[in-house]
């Protein structure tokens, strides 16, 4: 009886010991540095995003949070490498809504299943949408664009950081709503594709604010209207597409922070905390400077609103005729 006392004894503790480990790694978290993976090329408002995020985070949890750029194929070569690593909080992912979103219906398979496989942490930014030209003269207003695009079918050609991107999506969205057709040139990220507008290669891009405003500012493309209901606070002297004679074509795009899959609820919350402070103090300032309205006290769960625009987008993808690649 001694001896059967003793076994379940030894039992418990060591079962006490099993349970209370997880927590006490949870507890010390970060105790070694953070991959920050970032599906897309360094130079775009997703990368600019990140790096800001990881700068906060490594200020705040006492670790180094590192930006790993791992762009191609429309976030097919970065997002999986972080649906399959480990759910520990030390590989986690600054995103784009269209490698959760929109990709389900651009591609009929993907290599990562964007419900199932990542535990949203928290949306960081919304940002308005704003189609920009580099040829003024020719593309003055909204009304210009769509008077040349519906003289010339499927010859304009606008630019994107790649299938089912934002600025994609947009130009479906105004082919959808406008009649017009455009030619689409997806490029591996943002800021190639911006590259390649001021090079004149391309015709326009229907770009995140943030990526075109300094090439506005300074002179370099011309910012034909947002993709907005009013006009952005970031910058009010830009019309929206309805001001310019284009009705009905809105849309803007959000950057989310995720982890892996079944990532403990503590770690979650820590990163969670971290990012929120960042969004409501000092680069609230910063970030509407250059575009981006912080999305820190939205009270809708980041993983009902990719839920809610995968439906959203495939009734777009669906009826502008797109097919599956």
């Amino acid at each position: 009886m001694a001896i059967a006392r003793f076994i379940f004894a030894a039992l418990g503790a060591a079962f006490s010991l099993i349970s209370v480990a997880p927590s006490s790694a949870q507890d010390s978290y970060p105790s070694r540095p953070v991959k920050v993976v970032v599906a897309l090329p360094a130079g775009g408002s997703v990368d600019m995003v990140a790096r800001l995020v990881s700068q906060q985070l490594a200020a705040d949890l006492g670790q180094p949070f590192v930006v790993d750029n791992k762009a191609g194929a429309s976030g097919q070569i970065g997002t999986p490498l972080v649906s399959r690593a480990a759910p520990d909080g030390y590989t986690i992912m600054v995103s784009p809504a269209s490698f959760l979103t929109t990709n389900r219906s651009i591609f009929k398979t993907l290599p990562y299943n964007p419900e199932t496989d990542f535990a949203p942490v928290t949306k960081l930014v919304n940002q308005a949408m704003v189609l920009v030209v580099r040829d003024k003269a020719r593309f003055g207003t909204a009304a210009d664009v769509l008077a040349a695009a519906k003289a010339n079918p499927g010859k304009l050609t606008y630019a994107s950081s790649g299938d089912g991107s934002p600025q994609h999506l947009a130009g479906l969205m105004f082919e959808s709503r406008t009649g017009a057709r455009l030619m689409h040139i997806p490029y591996k990220g943002g800021a190639p594709a911006i590259t390649d507008l001021m090079g004149g290669v391309v015709d326009m891009v229907f770009a995140p604010l943030p990526e075109a405003l300094p090439h506005i500012k300074a002179g370099k493309l011309h910012p034909v209207g947002v993709l907005s209901e009013k006009r952005s606070a970031s910058a009010p002297d830009i019309p929206t597409l309805s001001e310019g004679g284009v009705n009905n074509v809105v849309l803007s795009a959000w950057i989310g922070l995720l982890a892996p899959a079944k990532t403990p609820q503590p770690i979650l919350d820590r990163l969670d905390k971290s990012a929120k402070a960042l969004l409501r103090g000092d680069a609230k300032a910063k970030l509407l400077e250059v575009g981006m309205e912080p999305a820190a006290d939205e009270a809708k769960p980041l993983g009902q609103v990719i839920a809610e625009e995968t439906r959203l987008h495939a009734d777009l993808v669906k009826a502008a005729g797109l097919v599956p690649q």
